[in-house]
């Protein structure tokens, strides 16, 4: 490598060695994290607080719970059910980008299942555990590529770890300085997730999560081959769907027409993944 560093120089003129020096500098500083895609920083501190292993364990179980509550009132729908299948399809094609938002993506159980219900609904809990309802995928009448956004959304969820950042914050409110100090130092980790693992089929994201959420969906959707310009229609139907929603600033989650422009200006970030996923 130096033999061809030497010759290169020495074939250069005096001028264009600086801008062949001035260059190879520029090159050498470029930031090593550079990556294409969108930008949403590190994972809340407060998911320290509580132990991945035990958060997921705690939803695998309340997951399992679920489905075996549905499946007694013949509401989850089988393993050969077609839209069972479509949904298990896109899944396969997002999960290996998940890996580089979460390494403990690549450990997960994953798990896709349906139920029918009219609720306008889905969610991944922690450890890759998705669930779709029906009401959601017939009533917005959704195309494969609204599939994957409403999906790497929820996935999003899980692997930026929203809910372990919000027990974790419930913790820190509600144990008090002295008491946080011993979790801090392990001393209270399994009451910690006991007190609070029951929270996680209900836990409410806000705004700034959700926001996150549909900016990580849009890229991992996109990164699959999926349009992520179907975030738009995704949302202008479920605006239709939820008319008698709130206005946002009495909602924790942003408004229909806040996220389809969060969407709009981020869609330059993500549509050449899309394309080079072609």
């Amino acid at each position: 490598m130096r033999l061809i560093h030497f010759y290169i120089m020495s074939k250069l003129t005096h001028q264009r060695k600086s801008w062949f020096v001035a260059l190879l500098a520029a090159s050498m500083l470029m930031p090593v994290w550079a990556r294409d895609g969108v930008e949403v920083g590190g994972n809340s501190a407060f998911t320290k607080l509580v132990p991945a292993e035990q958060v997921e364990q705690s939803a695998a179980k309340q997951y399992e719970q679920m489905m075996e509550e549905a499946q007694s009132k013949g509401a989850l729908l089988p393993n050969n059910h077609a839209q069972v299948k479509r949904l298990r399809a896109i899944a396969r094609k997002i999960i290996p980008y998940s890996y580089e938002w979460n390494p403990r993506a690549r450990s997960w159980k994953w798990e896709v299942n349906l139920i029918a219900s009219n609720q306008i609904n889905a969610f991944c809990m922690p450890g890759g555990k998705i669930a779709f309802y029906t009401g959601l995928v017939e009533k917005l009448k959704l195309t494969d590529d609204e599939v994957a956004m409403i999906m790497g959304h929820e996935i999003a969820h899980a692997l930026r770890e929203h809910a372990r950042e919000r027990m974790g914050k419930n913790a820190a409110t509600g144990m008090g300085a002295n008491l946080l100090s011993q979790v801090l130092g392990l001393g209270q980790i399994g009451q910690t997730v006991t007190s609070y693992g029951a929270q996680l089929l209900t836990l409410k994201f806000g705004r700034e999560d959700e926001s996150e959420a549909d900016l990580v969906g849009m890229e991992l959707s996109a990164r699959a081959g999926y349009d992520p310009r179907a975030g738009v229609s995704l949302w202008r139907k479920m605006s239709e769907a939820n008319r008698s929603a709130p206005p946002q600033w009495l909602s924790t989650h942003p408004s229909g027409k806040t996220r389809i422009t969060d969407i709009e200006s981020n869609l330059p970030k993500v549509l050449p993944l899309y394309d080079r996923s072609k």
